[in-house]
Parts: C-alpha cells; sequence; structure tokens
C-alpha cells in the first residue's frame, strides 16, 4: 500500500479528520514524508503509526491472545475475521465492529446484545457464540467459525434450488427458528444472507442483529430487518412475533426457487407499500412447473393477513417434512419401478 492508500484508509476509518487528511495531502505531494507528518500534524505516536501500517490502516485487527488468519466476510457493520487462539490452537472467528459503527450508540448496543445473546443460546442450527469484548477502541465477538456460503452468495451465483432442496433448508431454518421462538426471540431478519450452507449440507442461522422479544418497531425503526424481506406488519411498524418471521422465510422459500424476490423496487418506500398493499402474484411459480404443495407453502407463509398465515413453526415443519417425505417415497418407487423393468 502506497502512501496516499494509506493516507485515504485513516481518513475513511476516522483515524484522522478530512480536513487534517487534506492539509497532510498536501504537504505529502511536496515531498513530505507522512509517518513524519502524521506524528507532528495529526498527533499520532511514532507506536501508533507503525502499528497502523501493520495492520492495512487499522482494518486488520491486532488483538492479544489470537492470530488472524485472514478475512471470512465483511458487512455493514462489521468484518468477520477467522483467527487462531494462540492457547489452545482452536480456530474461531472474530466479528470486529468497524470504528465508524463502534460510535453510533444503538449498533454498539445492537452488537453487544446480539453477542450476548448468542453466548446464551445452543442450537446445531445456529451459530455459537463465545462472548464479546473490548480491546482499545475495539469491540470485538468471538463464534463458531463456519466454513460454508450463504444462500444469497449461492443465488447471487446463479444457483436456483430446486423444490426438495428448498424444502430442506426451509425445514432446516424453521427448526432453528423454533428454537428461538421457544426461548422467547423473535430473529426479525430472516432472509437468504442470513442462512449458511455449511460442509456435510448443515445449515447454520448465522446472524441475530436485529432479534428480540416480540415487540412493535421503537420510534424511528419502522423497517427493523432488511425490506425486501420484511412481513406486511414489520413494514407497518407494527408488533413482529414468530408469524413475521414465518412470512421473511417463505420470502426466502420464493427467492430459492424462482430466483429473484416476489416484490421489488430500486425505491424501499416502493418495496414496503408492496408488502403491505399488494397481494402476492405467482406467474413464476406457475411457469416453472413448481408442484402445487410448494405453491401452497409459499403463498400460506406469505399470506397479508395475520390469521390466514402458519400460526406456528411446528404447524409450518410438519407440513413441509409430510412433504419431502412423500417425495423421497414418489421417488423411491420410481427408481424401483425403473429397477424392475431393466433386462
Amino acid at each position: 500500500m502506497n502512501d496516499v492508500e494509506f493516507l485515504l484508509k485513516l481518513v475513511h476509518r476516522g483515524f484522522l479528520l478530512e480536513e487534517a487528511g487534506k492539509a497532510i495531502f498536501a504537504e505529502l505531494k511536496r515531498g513530505g514524508d507522512l509517518d513524519r507528518l502524521l506524528e507532528h500534524q495529526a498527533g499520532l505516536s511514532p507506536e501508533k503509526i507503525a502499528e497502523l501500517r501493520r495492520t492495512d490502516g487499522g482494518e486488520r485487527p491486532e488483538i492479544p491472545g489470537f492470530e488472524i488468519l485472514g478475512k471470512a466476510g465483511t458487512g455493514g457493520t462489521a468484518d468477520v475475521w477467522r483467527a487462531r487462539e494462540r492457547k489452545g490452537g482452536r480456530v474461531i472467528a472474530l466479528k470486529v465492529l468497524k470504528p465508524e459503527a463502534a460510535h453510533h450508540a444503538p449498533t454498539l448496543k445492537a452488537f453487544v446484545s446480539e453477542a450476548r445473546l448468542l453466548e446464551k443460546l445452543r442450537h446445531p442450527g445456529l451459530v455459537e457464540g463465545y462472548g464479546v469484548a473490548r480491546y482499545g477502541r475495539m469491540y470485538f465477538a468471538k463464534l463458531e467459525f463456519v466454513e460454508g456460503h450463504t444462500l444469497l452468495e449461492l443465488l447471487e451465483d446463479g444457483h436456483i434450488f430446486d423444490e426438495t432442496a428448498a424444502l430442506r433448508v426451509v425445514l432446516g431454518a424453521a427448526e432453528v427458528l423454533s428454537y428461538l421462538a421457544q426461548q422467547g426471540v423473535v430473529h426479525r431478519d430472516v432472509k437468504p444472507g442470513n442462512i449458511m450452507l455449511a460442509g456435510g449440507g448443515r445449515l447454520k442461522l448465522i446472524d441475530l442483529g436485529f432479534a428480540a422479544a416480540p415487540q412493535a418497531a421503537t420510534e424511528g425503526e419502522t423497517t427493523v430487518g432488511t425490506v425486501r424481506y420484511l412481513s406486511p406488519e414489520q413494514a407497518r411498524g407494527d408488533v413482529a412475533d414468530m408469524r413475521s418471521d414465518i412470512y421473511s422465510l417463505g420470502v426466502t422459500l420464493f427467492h430459492l426457487v424462482v430466483g429473484k424476490l416476489p416484490f421489488d423496487s430500486s425505491d424501499d418506500r416502493e418495496v414496503l407499500r408492496m408488502q403491505v398493499m399488494e397481494s402476492l402474484r405467482s406467474p413464476e411459480l406457475q411457469g416453472r412447473g413448481i408442484s402445487n404443495h410448494l405453491q401452497y407453502f409459499i403463498e400460506k407463509m406469505m399470506a397479508k393477513d395475520l390469521e390466514a398465515r402458519y400460526q406456528s413453526w411446528e404447524e409450518l415443519t410438519g407440513d413441509v417434512r409430510a412433504q419431502i417425505e412423500g417425495r423421497e417415497a414418489l421417488d423411491f418407487e420410481r427408481r424401483a419401478r425403473e429397477r424392475h423393468r431393466r433386462p
């Protein structure tokens, strides 16, 4: 990384104010030494400058007790790093809050709350949490490291799920969400980007950033969650309960089998209007040879009327499990007939 790139990164990550960065850049163009300018004009110590250079402008964390092995992912508020614990050698994920996010009190509070919630919960389909800590100005959560791809990554690579595969995803996710509901928790942000397929076909729910007890959105929080997967009641700012998560999982199921979203627009406000006002039109479902059973699941999961929607995770998982078992039985009988017909 050259000096100009390094200076820009320091400004971007909040180590320098923009005006200070401009003044130092002007001196740098006249042949000034960047480290000396950072020391005398920005007040950074030589030790801090050396640390920032080692860590790519503070982007790559240095945390005592951990060896950073590489970046595993990034999001709007945090980066995820694969790391090895120096004591014991266990490989885990470190979710490190970005500096600009750490300065925003509601974001910091949500980050700490998510980490503490994950530490209390244990389910095979839920990423494990090992606590939250602070080192200097850096906040980080310690998590189980999961090797795999999110459903969103697979969709963006052009993968369309067949019915059985999509129903297995829904069944696995519903079982985890049912466990959360038993703990009094509504996820509030069910979407393909928060569901990971790990090795051996295991499914993991990886983000509880918006999880909470059933509640209405607080003031200024009318769109908690991801707009394109929100239930109508979330879009209105009404109380979100397990049926809201069922709706969002229905949108996810639609996305998996069709490859696009049922309600989409470049304008988030228009998407919210569609979620509340427009009924589900499914020519894509009818034109893709998708079974009546799958259409029924999507329409019932995405019913605008709360009372017409599935009322519990047990009701949904019972129907989906029966459909998967029925499809497998029919497939087994078909293969048996084919073997019998062979000379």
